[in-house]
């Protein structure tokens, strides 16, 4: 039997890959801390996997994946606020750099293939308009910690696979929105407005609201990693739609789909933040079989039937 260790693995999308691996019939294994994600500790338990509370930066969790020996490591674990990274780029790097390579170094050790999620819109920064959507060949430009983070991702990983053979597969990912996504806890407007608005609360949009962003559905994104544990090795994919959003846009479908007829309040824009993003996944398409299936709207009414039930 296959085994996969998940890090992350009770995380807005970790959670929905464990559920992935679990029904292609792995021994699937979680590191989390919980920070973040202890409300969907029940998806987990649902699935009859075990959750050891670990933080990746702890010489623990190295120890326990040599220990468990998987496979496949599907590294989701991270320091994934954008303002908080700003704030506090000591300890972005501390969990994003330092806790990616205590998981490299024991998948290194024990020869497991380990497929990471970078941030396709933070690693190119504000990019040439030309470019979009924009491929795998853009410069990297990162404007926040965080993005220089992700981006330095990508130079250990080669470096891994040049000097010690690691396998790998780097997934940059758009906006990923859907189900189970924290609405508190995690980064992610389309679970913010849609809480917001189900509850009758103002919502907020920062600057003028002609931002985009390329919100990718999380089933899709969780066949991309599937599809990369078998593909595309040694390799960076763009996983995305191809198509902007505005913010605008966004909380217009998303007032629709919740019966609301109310307008937003805008405040002033927040530093670090990127003013348009969207992502070429011809790439993925050509070389993983992967292409995005669902539509926006779809989506959107999944996520809010979803908080409407739950939240």
């Amino acid at each position: 039997m296959t085994k996969a260790i998940v890090t992350g693995g009770a995380g807005f999308i970790g959670s929905h890959m464990v559920d992935r691996l679990v029904a292609e019939g792995r021994e699937v294994r979680v590191i989390d801390n919980l920070v973040s994600g202890e409300q969907r500790v029940p998806f987990l338990k649902a699935a009859g996997v075990d959750l050891d509370l670990l933080d990746i930066r702890d010489p623990g969790s190295a120890r326990l994946i040599e220990d468990f020996c998987p496979d496949e490591i599907y590294h989701f674990a991270a320091q994934m606020d954008v303002r908080r990274s700003v704030v506090d780029p000591v300890y972005d790097a501390e969990v994003n750099v330092v806790g990616m390579l205590r998981v490299l170094g024991a998948a290194q050790k024990v020869g497991a293939r380990v497929v990471t999620a970078s941030s396709g819109g933070c690693i190119y920064g504000e990019a040439d308009p030309s470019r979009f959507p924009l491929d795998e060949q853009t410069p990297r430009n990162p404007d926040s910690p965080y993005g220089v983070t992700k981006a330095v991702m990508e130079d250990y990983l080669r470096f891994y696979r040049s000097i010690h053979g690691l396998e790998y597969v780097n997934l940059a990912l758009g906006n990923v929105f859907g189900p189970r996504q924290d609405p508190a806890g995690e980064a992610g407007v389309v679970a913010i407005f849609s809480l917001r608005l189900l509850k009758g609360d103002p919502c907020y949009i920062f600057g003028d609201g002609t931002q985009t962003r390329d919100y990718v559905y999380v089933g899709d994104v969780v066949e991309a990693f599937f599809a990369a544990s078998s593909q595309g090795e040694g390799e960076t994919f763009n996983i995305g739609t191809g198509t902007e959003t505005s913010v605008n846009a966004l909380y217009s479908r998303l007032a629709r789909i919740c019966g609301v007829d109310e307008a937003p309040i805008y405040k002033p824009a927040r530093p670090g933040e990127l003013d348009r993003s969207c992502l070429a996944s011809s790439k993925a398409e050509r070389l993983l079989g992967w292409s995005p299936r669902q539509d926006l709207d779809s989506g959107l009414a999944e996520t809010v039937e979803y908080l409407r039930v739950s939240g």
